[in-house]
């Protein structure tokens, strides 16, 4: 009986971290360790290096560096904020490889 009881109470205060605003697998704040970009607030969940450790970071703004579609969820450039286009021409190998990087343009702007 008192096993139970236990069993239910550490069930109870696990099911509880979930029901906050900021979870432990999504909704994740920008520095924290992801592994997918779904996680993130930001929706980018954002790598340096093949073997580094992904972190949720900012999406990219204008003039900056983006990646427009992931295949994996995980960025070497994250995508452009809201509003943005991210400006590159795409291919098969580079989506693969996550290689298609280019530039966060306004599309309104009327400059190129």
């Amino acid at each position: 009986m008192a096993g139970a009881l236990l069993l239910l109470l550490l069930t109870l205060a696990s099911a509880q971290s979930f029901s906050h605003q900021r979870g432990l697998i999504f909704n994740l704040d920008n520095g924290e360790l992801c592994l997918q970009s779904a996680q993130c607030k930001s929706s980018c969940c954002h790598r340096t290096g093949g073997l580094s450790l992904a972190r949720c970071t900012n999406r990219a703004a204008e003039n900056q560096e983006c990646s427009p579609k992931s295949i994996y969820g995980v960025y070497y450039k994250c995508p452009c904020e809201n509003g943005l286009t991210c400006e590159v021409d795409k291919s098969i190998v580079g989506s693969i490889t996550n290689t298609n990087y280019g530039i966060c343009q306004d599309p309104k702007s009327s400059s190129k």
